[in-house]
């Protein structure tokens, strides 16, 4: 279960495995047994690890997607909820796939850019894989940017909803 998370925060706090077990009050070879598998931590032993390592275990809802059709036999995926991204990724220069930036082939985007984010955000929307939306679209820009983007409606009207119901709750 928490092999990879554990691993994964270790790495990321720039400890060694002699660092988090003394931590954590394990030994290195538990920890290296929890990283490569090879033994399973209960639920309270891998938060207690991940915890010393400077990291939370947090539940999250899970995102799914549902295609919608435009009027012009297009398909748009549309999220049950925003995207949020890490905030270096939210503001990263990209290069878009192929896929979504045909007419312009390496060119970068720099998402720290109100006016770049806006047209890429647009193309993500219209053209996007649920991938895609995962990966250049954050929700709290997006609202920031809503009122700006240029879209067809039905696409408009499926964000709307999912951006109407996030402000809810």
């Amino acid at each position: 279960m928490g092999s990879t998370l554990i691993e994964t925060a270790r790495t990321a706090a720039g400890m060694t495995k002699d660092e988090l077990a003394s931590l954590a009050g394990t030994s290195r070879p538990t920890l290296s047994a929890y990283e490569h598998g090879r033994k399973s931590p209960r639920l309270d032993t891998a938060e207690r690890i991940i915890g010393e390592a400077g990291y939370v275990l947090a539940v999250e809802p899970k995102t799914t997607f549902h295609d919608i059709r435009t009027r012009h036999r297009r398909v748009a995926s549309i999220p049950n909820r925003l995207p949020r991204l890490p905030v270096g990724q939210a503001l990263a220069t990209v290069e878009l796939p192929l896929h979504l930036d045909w007419s312009g082939p390496g060119r970068s985007v720099d998402l720290r850019d109100r006016g770049e984010r806006a047209r890429c955000y647009e193309v993500v929307l219209r053209e996007g894989r649920p991938d895609d939306i995962e990966r250049f679209v954050d929700g709290a820009l997006l609202v920031d940017l809503w009122g700006d983007l240029v879209l067809p409606a039905e696409i408009r009207a499926a964000w709307q909803q999912v951006i109407d119901r996030e402000l809810r709750t």
